[in-house]
């Protein structure tokens, strides 16, 4: 293939040799491990595309993000060339799919309607999802299992709360929360290890919806205090390895003068 036409080529054009070129990958004279996929081994694949498109994302790097992006639309074409293989949809199926739900969930922009506000975009998208399923299907069948927990436990309660099964404002959740982490108490000291799990489980739910009150994502918050923490421990660490010295070798109250000393330089380092 001559890759230096692939600059003469408009969007649509190199959207087709895109697919020519999966169909020579998954062809008779293709790579092995390409024609060996599918769906399921796939997942590993799609899941850390997913995550280094966010990354790209965070480190704000376009060209970076460009070429994430491109490996993300490979396991979209990826996907589809296997099913047209197994003769259960094709790319075009998909696109047309897509088409169809974005212009019926949009009435305000492609029919008559009008709303004002992003809010108010998103409570109507939700509504015409409803009507367009199953009217027999359970509320909250449609949040995948397969979501990390702490999203999946604020999506469930979101689409709870839709119907008006929710607390009447954010001091009714907290309350909850402070319910929650006296009964953990409550586990530990009778050192009951079911009880306990159990109970954390109810205090990291109560939290998740405390986020929904709030207007904030639990899972990105979460990643992103994650992130805080790797910086500080990280530059705490390169610190104490300048001094030829371990983690061991510091008392309690060292490290967490250490750890103020890394705080404040990572803060200073971050606002530059």
């Amino acid at each position: 293939m001559d890759l230096s036409s692939l600059e003469k080529q408009s969007t649509d054009e190199l959207f087709i040799t895109l697919l020519k070129v999966m169909d020579e990958l998954r062809g008779p004279k293709g790579c092995p491990w390409d024609k060996k996929q599918t769906p399921a081994s796939l997942i590993p694949c799609l899941l850390e595309e997913t995550y280094e498109v966010i990354a790209a994302i965070d480190e704000q790097d376009p060209a970076h993000l460009k070429e994430e992006l491109g490996d993300l639309l490979l396991q979209v074409v990826f996907h589809s060339r296997i099913a047209s293989e197994e003769k259960t949809f094709e790319i075009g199926d998909v696109i047309r799919h897509l088409i169809e739900k974005l212009v019926r969930r949009h009435p305000h922009v492609f029919a008559e309607g009008k709303v004002a506000e992003a809010e108010e975009a998103l409570k109507q998208w939700e509504q015409i999802k409803a009507k367009e399923k199953d009217p027999n299907s359970l509320l909250l069948e449609g949040v995948p299992v397969q979501l990390p927990a702490l999203a999946r436990a604020y999506r469930i309660g979101a689409k709870a709360a839709r119907v008006g099964f929710d607390w009447p404002n954010v001091e009714g959740v907290l309350e909850k929360v402070t319910e929650e982490l006296q009964e953990l108490h409550e586990g530990i000291s009778e050192e009951n290890q079911d009880a306990v799990e159990d109970e954390f489980g109810d205090l990291l739910f109560s939290i998740a919806q405390t986020a929904r009150f709030l207007k904030i994502n639990p899972e990105e918050a979460l990643r992103k205090s994650t992130l805080k923490f790797q910086r500080r421990f990280d530059h705490l660490e390169k610190k104490i390895r300048a001094e030829q010295k371990k983690i061991a070798d510091y008392s309690a109250e060292e490290l967490d003068r250490l750890w103020e000393e890394s705080k404040s330089f990572t803060e200073t380092v971050k606002n530059l």
